[in-house]
């Protein structure tokens, strides 16, 4: 979600005003011993990857079976208003916003008339976040979960465009209290028992008693170590145990005992006061929560979205919920030992004995990178039930020390426990281990974390598990070093980093760039950076890249949510985009372009890895799309499946 409303306290915004180093001072100092960013692709990768002496172990090694690990055609960039795909391949609409998905749904009516108690029926909007669920091991059918984000808004008024049909925006400064509950049920994750038919087309199977909505009204359990502490009672719920709903739902993570991990962002767009003023305290700042009315306008009408009134109830939000998708009737556990910020995604890992990782990204301009380690081992049929309630958590700080082969530095995990870290202990502002995960945000400010480029989807290589991150922008960066030599970081870049010792419980790594974004077709001096580092070329430039995933057999897909200009620094880029990378050589390809004005986000795959599942976001979010109906109709975000012609594995 990358919204520039003047009301908005946005992403690119940022709240951190510690005096935490910046990544790009990293970066710089770095650069200046190595070089790294014009080194050669295979040699490096390779060392990076332990191909070459054996570090980590055995990992791709850009081919599979003797054949290229990337075998589809790379397609141009498109500003049309349709899917374009590579060839040899098709993809297809499923379940846009507003799809009938519980019993007695209605049908669209394509004007955005519905009700809330029709939405709350409905597929919610603005896709992102997704995971497919195998029923029984099958490839043919399972449980599509997937996240809702928000609901498109005007960047000038901040009303709704197109919740309300195309005149939303008229009764703007009218919003009743259906107004208000339609956008609330239009949030949050819809669970979908999808079946192939005979045709090869995928169904949702209906009274199916998987088919579920989760909404921002839905019940919640808070969980872990701040569950009942007095930072999380509100007037609705004196234990401190029991919230209601999930919104903002960005990116997502899975676990190998079968949940979905749904991830809450810019929560903060959703609480404000009629109070008049700005009564803020320094957390809440520091959160970004909006200093008068907010963006949605909630607590017109929901008293607990209002700071003043409830000023504990934001602290319900910016967790990562785990749902159990094949128990319709079970309550979503929000997992406060995961910290609380603006989540993007979570990746999971495994360490070496068998404790599940989570690694993870507050999306906002100079915030941090986490990870949590869990202290009990994960056993295939036992109890997953403390897993993502007892850990550590650990915030990221990258340096500029010294590193083995190209690696451009090393890095520590500084742990945010108040007992644990001398810091956090001595520091008053954090009474007890609870209020270091309610304010984690802080915690990393005084443990001295670094501040990264908005971090968002973090993912981890299926073999070698050296994780990539990528860091879509920060165009209000102010400083100049040699890695990017322009005050605005317009373009991002995507970051790894290797464990030390091959462990995901470690608490060192080395780290480097693997690309850093740009358009050489705008800045055609090769050494000037923001044509990018040398794996980008006229032929694959983009920008902003968000979704981030491997495939199995290690593919790097890149997904992009950035700027569809296609003028002045991002001439010749196109809409947003879908491309595939090979970690060793460091080849880029573009696979997929989005229609008009559209992110292109969430990825998944069937167990052979012959369907493919993302998701198109807010096309039209500006009003020029007609996606995906097509004619003069309003446009909706859906779910794209994508299929090689042949029936072969996607991307090879």
């Amino acid at each position: 979600m990358n919204l520039q409303a003047a009301t908005l306290d946005s992403e690119d915004v940022p709240t951190n005003l510690s005096a935490n180093p910046e990544f790009q001072t990293v970066v710089a100092s770095a650069v200046s011993r190595r070089g790294f960013l014009r080194t050669g692709t295979g040699l490096s990768a390779a060392m990076f990857l332990g191909l070459g002496g054996g570090l980590v172990g055995c990992a791709t090694s850009g081919s599979q079976g003797g054949q290229p690990l990337i075998g589809f055609q790379a397609i141009p960039i498109s500003t049309d208003d349709s899917i374009k795909i590579a060839p040899g391949y098709s993809a297809k609409v499923l379940a846009p916003w507003g799809t009938p998905l519980l019993d007695g749904a209605p049908k669209f009516k394509g004007d955005g008339s519905e009700d809330a108690a029709t939405q709350a029926q409905q597929v919610g909007d603005n896709h992102d976040g997704i995971h497919f669920f195998a029923l029984d091991g099958k490839n043919d059918e399972g449980l599509l979960v997937m996240n809702h984000e928000y609901c498109t808004v005007d960047e000038k008024t901040g009303a709704y465009v197109w919740l309300f049909g195309r005149k939303g925006g008229d009764v703007a400064k009218q919003w009743g209290r259906d107004h208000v509950h339609k956008s609330m049920n239009a949030h949050g994750v819809s669970v979908i028992h999808l079946k192939r038919n005979a045709k090869g087309a995928w169904d949702i199977v209906p009274g199916s008693v998987y088919n579920r909505r989760i909404t921002a009204h839905s019940a919640m359990q808070m969980s872990g170590p701040a569950a009942g502490d007095a930072l999380l009672k509100t007037r609705g719920d004196a234990s401190g145990t029991r919230a209601q709903g999930t919104f903002n739902n960005c990116g997502n993570g899975f676990t190998p005992w079968g949940t979905y991990l749904t991830c809450e962002e810019n929560f903060n767009n959703y609480f404000g006061t009629s109070a008049g003023e700005d009564r803020r305290n320094a957390a809440q700042k520091r959160y970004g929560l909006s200093p008068k009315g907010s963006l949605f306008q909630w607590e017109k009408h929901e008293a607990r979205f209002d700071y003043v009134k409830e000023p504990n109830e934001s602290h319900r939000f910016g967790w990562i919920v785990e749902i159990d998708p094949f128990n319709p009737g079970s309550i979503p556990q929000k997992r406060t030992a995961l910290g609380r910020f603006k989540h993007e995604n979570a990746a999971f890992a495994l360490t070496k004995d068998g404790r599940p990782v989570i690694y993870m990204g507050d999306d906002q301009a100079n915030d941090y990178i986490y990870k949590f380690v869990s202290n009990h081992k994960y056993v295939p049929g036992g109890d997953t039930s403390r897993l993502l309630d007892d850990g550590q958590l650990f915030v990221a700080r990258f340096d500029a020390g010294a590193a083995t082969g190209d690696f451009a530095g090393t890095g520590a995990w500084l742990l945010l426990d108040k007992q644990a870290n001398p810091q956090l202990r001595a520091d008053a502002q954090f009474a007890n281990q609870a209020a270091v995960l309610v304010h984690a945000r802080l915690a990393g400010d005084v443990v001295g974390a670094t501040k990264m480029d908005r971090p968002e989807w973090v993912t981890v290589h299926p073999r070698t598990g050296e994780v990539y991150v990528t860091l879509t922008n920060n165009s209000g960066r102010k400083t100049v070093d040699d890695a990017n030599p322009r005050e605005k970081n317009v373009y991002g870049q995507i970051v790894r980093w290797r464990e030390a010792g091959g462990d995901a419980a470690a608490t060192t790594f080395e780290w480097d760039i693997f690309v850093l974004a740009g358009n050489p077709t705008v800045h055609t001096d090769r050494k000037d950076l923001r044509s990018g580092s040398a794996n980008i070329t006229a032929d694959n430039t983009f920008n902003s890249p968000d979704g981030l995933a491997f495939d199995r057999d290690g593919r790097l897909w890149i997904q992009t949510d950035g700027k569809y200009s296609n003028k002045g620094d991002y001439a010749g880029q196109g809409n947003n985009q879908m491309l595939c990378a090979d970690p060793v050589t460091k080849e880029i390809r573009r696979f997929l372009v989005g229609p008009k004005e559209c992110e292109v986000t969430g990825i998944t795959f069937t167990p052979d890895h012959k369907t493919m599942f993302i998701n198109i976001q807010h096309p039209g979010e500006e009003g020029d799309s007609h996606w995906p109906d097509g004619g003069n109709s309003i446009p909706r975000s859906a779910t794209v499946v994508i299929t090689k012609d042949d029936g072969g594995v996607i991307g090879s």
